[in-house]
């Protein structure tokens, strides 16, 4: 394991600090400075340390909720579950450990969503996605490494989205969404391994031009 600086020490320590005082104060110095002094950080440290862009500020907090994410998932823990039931609580914990940074949430979206930092966004929602298939088990090296991870994106961004408006009881109407969605996706995954089971019995014309200019003797 690679050892971490002084300065990653001060951004891990701090990453989902900022993201709570973000709610107060949006992804920016101040957030940064209320977090700094809540963990007893002298201010300099913490703007030495911590990105001085919005940006910068809600990746951090993307890793750190990461991070949580995995400790919540250990290994033997996943491997007593069923892999629909991985991918639905992954998701749901994760937007539950988001939970007390809720508004800076909505935020956050609103400034991934400019123009500018759509690259950004796109490269935050891959890797959200990338995190949770590979705490899934996922091996996957194909082009279904791919499908899957922009299939899981898709998810869970109309699933954060819809968490954003919920006001129902411990969010049971976004649980409901989240098990809709998984239900879809479950359903994709199964359509695609029957295609591929079924791919030698398909007509293919590759073989059919093979067989016009080597014809079976």
């Amino acid at each position: 394991m690679d050892e971490i600086t002084p300065l990653e020490r001060i951004r891990r320590q701090l990453a989902l600090s900022v993201g709570e005082n973000a709610v107060f104060d949006g992804w920016t110095q101040v957030a940064v400075e209320a977090a700094a002094d809540a963990h007893g950080i002298s201010r300099e440290q913490a703007r030495l340390a911590m990105p001085k862009d919005a940006v910068g500020l809600i990746d951090l907090y993307g890793q750190a909720i990461d991070r949580e994410l995995a400790e919540a998932f250990p290994p033997e823990r996943v491997a007593a579950m069923k892999i629909r039931a991985r991918i639905r609580e992954m998701l749901w914990t994760r937007i539950q450990l988001q939970a007390p940074a809720k508004e800076a949430i909505r935020r956050a979206l609103a400034t991934l969503a400019m123009p500018q930092n759509l690259a950004a966004a796109a490269r935050l929602s891959w890797r959200t996605a990338d995190h949770i298939w590979r705490l899934a088990g996922d091996t996957a090296t194909d082009y279904n490494h791919y499908t899957k991870r922009l299939t899981l994106g898709a998810v869970y961004g109309s699933t954060l989205l819809a968490w954003l408006q919920d006001e129902s009881e411990e969010s049971a109407a976004t649980a409901a969404f989240l098990d809709r969605r998984i239900d879809e996706v479950m359903r994709f995954e199964g359509f695609k391994a029957r295609w591929r089971e079924g791919s030698d019995r398909r007509p293919s014309l590759a073989r059919f031009v093979a067989r016009l200019r080597y014809p079976p003797r």
